[in-house]
C-alpha cells in the first residue's frame, strides 16, 4: 500500500498536468479576427469669421454673417480609393454634355468647395486649391475654370447658345444649324485673334451624355487624296525659313522639344510638322496671354505665379518629342486622311459609277453612339487646349497645347473620365509617363481640333501646290461635304466680349 508521501506527491502531479492541458488548450482556441480599421477622416471646415449665428453638426458648420453665407466641409480619407470624391458632373467638361472649359479636376488633393452669396444674392460655388488660389466657380449659369498654369475657361449657356471662352485670345459661339435625317448639325463661329470662321459639327449622344463631331464642309477630290497619302516621286527640303519660324519666338520657347523633320518624303509628314507647330504656337501664345492676365489682377493678398510660358534658355529640363511619339501622331494623319478620301467617295461617287445599293438602316448601337474619342483604332490624342488633370496619385497637374496622351481605358467611369498616360509633355507640364484621368470630352475636343488642324493643313498645301518649295499635287477641286459649312455668326465676338465682362464681375465678387 503506498505510503501517505506518495499519495500527496501523486496528487499534486495530477494537479499540474490537468493545468497544464487546460493551459494548453486555450492557447489552441482561434482568436476573434480583429474588426477592420476605419481609414483615417481628416475634415476640415472654413467658416467666415463675421458671426452672427454658428451651428456645428458632425463636423458641418454653417456660419451666418451679415452679407456671406460660406459652407465648407473639406474630408480627405487616408487609405480611400483614388477618385473617390469624384464630382458627379458628366461629360468632365463645364457644363453637361458640352465642350469642356478647361477640363473637370474630380477628387484632386487637397481641393476644397465653398458656396458663397455675392451682391445681389446670387451665389457661387466656389473650388480653391490647397495652396488657396481659386480653381472653378460655378455661378449664374457660368463656369470660370482658372488653370492650374494660370489663364481662364469660361463656358455658359444662354438660349440656346454655348458660349465658350478660352482666354482673351477668344473662343467659340455655338448654335442649333439644321436638322436632317433624324440628326441635329451645330454651326461654331470661332474668333480667335482677330479671325473670325465658323465650322459644323454634329451632335449624338453616348450613354446619357451629349458629345460632338467635327463635320468637314467639303471634301477634296480623290487624286488630291491619293496625292496626298501616298509618297511623293521627290522628298523636298522645307526647313525652318520655308515655314516662317525663324526668329518666331514661340519657336525659340521650346528649344530641343521639337525637331522637324529634315525632309518631306509624304504630305502625312508635311501635315504632322504642321500640326505640331501650330499646336506649339497656340501653347505659348496662351501662356503670354495668361501670365499678362495674372500679373494685370493677381488675387488680393497673393503673388501672381511666374509667367507659365517657357523661357529659351533652360533646354535640359524640356521632355522632347520623341521620334517614337512624333511617328505615332504622324500615324494619325496617315489614318485621318485614309478616312477623309473613305467618306468623300461615299458623299461624292465618281460620274458614271454604278450608284452603291442603299444599305439597310443599322439598328442603334445600345447607350448611342461611340464618340470618335473612344474608337480602338484611335490612342493618341494631342492636347488642343490648357486643360488640368489628376494623376493615379490624386494629383493635380497641368497640360498645355502640343502635349500628347495615349489613352489607356475604352470604357469611362460613371464620371465620363478614361485613363491616359502622357507621351510627352512641355516643361511645368504632367511629366510624361504619368497615368492622367481625362474626360472623354475633353478627349473628344482634342480629336475635333486634330480632324480640323489636317484640313486646314491639306488648305494649305492645295492653295501652294507648286509655290514656295512644295510639290504640285494633280487635283485640288473640292465637292460638297455632308453639310455646307454654316456662315459665322455675326454677334460671336459681342457675346464673347460681354461673357468674358460677366466672368470678370463674378471672379472680382469671388475674391472680395
Amino acid at each position: 500500500m503506498p505510503s501517505k508521501e506518495f499519495r500527496k506527491t501523486s496528487i499534486a502531479f495530477l494537479v499540474l498536468m490537468v493545468a497544464s492541458a487546460l493551459a494548453w488548450a486555450d492557447n489552441k482556441k482561434p482568436s476573434t479576427p480583429a474588426k477592420p480599421s476605419t481609414p483615417a477622416k481628416s475634415t476640415t471646415t472654413h467658416t467666415t469669421t463675421s458671426t452672427t449665428h454658428t451651428t456645428t453638426t458632425a463636423g458641418h458648420t454653417t456660419t451666418t454673417t451679415g452679407h456671406t453665407t460660406t459652407t465648407t466641409t473639406h474630408t480627405t480619407t487616408t487609405g480611400a480609393r483614388p477618385g473617390s470624391t469624384m464630382s458627379a458632373r458628366p461629360g468632365g467638361g463645364a457644363m453637361a454634355g458640352h465642350p469642356a472649359a478647361g477640363g473637370a479636376v474630380h477628387g484632386a488633393a487637397g481641393r476644397s468647395t465653398t458656396t458663397r452669396t455675392l451682391p445681389g444674392g446670387r451665389t457661387a460655388s466656389v473650388t480653391t486649391r490647397a495652396n488657396g488660389r481659386v480653381a472653378s466657380i460655378h455661378a449664374n449659369g457660368m463656369t470660370i475654370n482658372h488653370g492650374i498654369h494660370g489663364g481662364r475657361t469660361i463656358s455658359s449657356e444662354r438660349n440656346g447658345r454655348l458660349i465658350v471662352n478660352n482666354g482673351r485670345r477668344g473662343g467659340f459661339v455655338q448654335r442649333p444649324y439644321f436638322s436632317r435625317g433624324g440628326r441635329t448639325y451645330y454651326a461654331r463661329t470661332y474668333v480667335r485673334d482677330g479671325h473670325v470662321y465658323s465650322r459644323a459639327y454634329r451632335g449624338y449622344d453616348y450613354r446619357g451624355y451629349h458629345y460632338y463631331g467635327y463635320v468637314p464642309g467639303r471634301f477634296y477630290h480623290p487624286g488630291f487624296y491619293g496625292w496626298a497619302y501616298h509618297p511623293w516621286v521627290h522628298p523636298i527640303y522645307y526647313g525652318p525659313a520655308a515655314w516662317g519660324w525663324v526668329g518666331a519666338p514661340w519657336y525659340a520657347a521650346y528649344p530641343g522639344w521639337f525637331t522637324p523633320y529634315p525632309v518631306y518624303a509624304t504630305a502625312g509628314l508635311w501635315l504632322t510638322d504642321y500640326m505640331i507647330a501650330a499646336n506649339l504656337q497656340s501653347a505659348y501664345q496662351a501662356g503670354v496671354e495668361a501670365g499678362r492676365e495674372q500679373a494685370e489682377a493677381p488675387p488680393p493678398g497673393q503673388a501672381p505665379p511666374p509667367p507659365p510660358a517657357p523661357g529659351p534658355a533652360d533646354a535640359t529640363s524640356q521632355q522632347p518629342l520623341s521620334p517614337e511619339v512624333k511617328q505615332a501622331i504622324a500615324d494619325e494623319v496617315q489614318a485621318q486622311l485614309a478616312a477623309e478620301r473613305t467618306a468623300a467617295a461615299q458623299n461624292n461617287p465618281q460620274p458614271g459609277a454604278p450608284a452603291a445599293p442603299a444599305p439597310a438602316p443599322a439598328p442603334a448601337p445600345a447607350g448611342g453612339q461611340v464618340p470618335d474619342a473612344l474608337s480602338p483604332s484611335e490612342r493618341v490624342f494631342v492636347v488642343a487646349t490648357a486643360l488640368d488633370v489628376t494623376t493615379a496619385s490624386n494629383q493635380e497637374c497641368g497640360l498645355t497645347s502640343g502635349d500628347v496622351l495615349m489613352r489607356l481605358t475604352d470604357s469611362p467611369d460613371a464620371n465620363q473620365n478614361v485613363n491616359a498616360s502622357v507621351q510627352s509633355s512641355k516643361k511645368g507640364d504632367c511629366a510624361a509617363g504619368q497615368t492622367v484621368t481625362v474626360g472623354v470630352n475633353d478627349l473628344q475636343e482634342m480629336h475635333n481640333h486634330f480632324h480640323e488642324q489636317m484640313d486646314s493643313g491639306m488648305d494649305t498645301l492645295a492653295s501652294n501646290s507648286g509655290k514656295n518649295g512644295l510639290p504640285s499635287a494633280p487635283d485640288t477641286g473640292t465637292t460638297a461635304g455632308e453639310v455646307p459649312t454654316p456662315p459665322p455668326d455675326s454677334g460671336a465676338a459681342d457675346q464673347l466680349k460681354a461673357q468674358q465682362q460677366q466672368a470678370d464681375q463674378t471672379d472680382a465678387q469671388v475674391q472680395q
